[in-house]
């Protein structure tokens, strides 16, 4: 599960080279309905302390749910936080957990923004372009754009607008929880990542890759803590 390759890719901490790298990123993106139900997804969840990053990859079966495999890394953050660049930071540790599982996800689904975000291109779009691989954003919290409050049944939903455009949509996978704000991150549209969060999160807010990563990334932030 390698990159695609861009020139100088390497997380470098050269600031406007970075910025012509996300642009390239952001050239590859794809949004466009699913090409094929996928039969594997992962759920993919960072927690940081200091500079350190924990970073989860829960393998499932889809459409059963059956949890069957973990990757959990901890790295070193090579770059600095800077607003806008959070997947400079996090990417590389998205990787390495993702090589750590035996079988290939024929889907990601990511605890941050896919094209919801001030560039169009969060972690889930950041990375779905960069390994070519397709990736959905649902995000426990709105970045940008304008919504209505969905009704508060599970599968109720209304859309994200964001410069006149519906970048995703803010979805009830609970009856009155908050919702999630879903948006497609690359090779998927926005009705087929609602789709697949909601049958993905059969019974708690997040979708189950996205909770048992979640888990696993904070018990290995909190074993950092005890050892600091």
């Amino acid at each position: 599960m390698e990159p695609r390759v861009i020139e100088g890719l390497r997380w470098p901490r050269d600031r406007e080279r970075i910025r012509e790298i996300q642009e390239e990123v952001r050239k590859r993106l794809r949004i466009m309905p699913l090409k094929r139900p996928p039969s594997l997804i992962a759920g993919v969840d960072a927690s940081f302390f200091d500079d350190r990053i924990a970073c989860a990859a829960s393998l499932f079966g889809f459409p059963s749910l059956e949890h069957l495999e973990d990757s959990a890394v901890v790295t070193e953050a090579a770059f600095p936080y800077i607003t806008g660049l959070l997947s400079f930071r996090e990417g590389p540790a998205v990787i390495k957990a993702l090589k750590g599982l035996t079988k290939r996800p024929d889907l990601l689904i990511f605890d941050g923004q896919g094209i919801a975000h001030p560039k169009g291109l969060g972690i889930a779009a950041f990375m779905g372009a960069l390994l070519d691989m397709p990736s959905i954003g649902a995000a426990k919290t709105r970045l940008v754009g304008e919504y209505k409050e969905p009704g508060m049944m599970r599968g109720e939903r209304s859309p994200l607008i964001y410069n006149g455009v519906e970048v995703g949509a803010v979805v009830r996978t609970r009856d009155n929880v908050r919702p999630l704000f879903i948006s497609p991150g690359h090779l998927i549209d926005i009705e087929g990542s609602v789709r697949i969060v909601l049958a993905s999160a059969s019974r708690y807010r997040l979708t189950e890759p996205i909770r048992h990563a979640d888990m696993l990334s904070k018990r290995m932030k909190r074993e950092m803590q005890g050892k600091k």
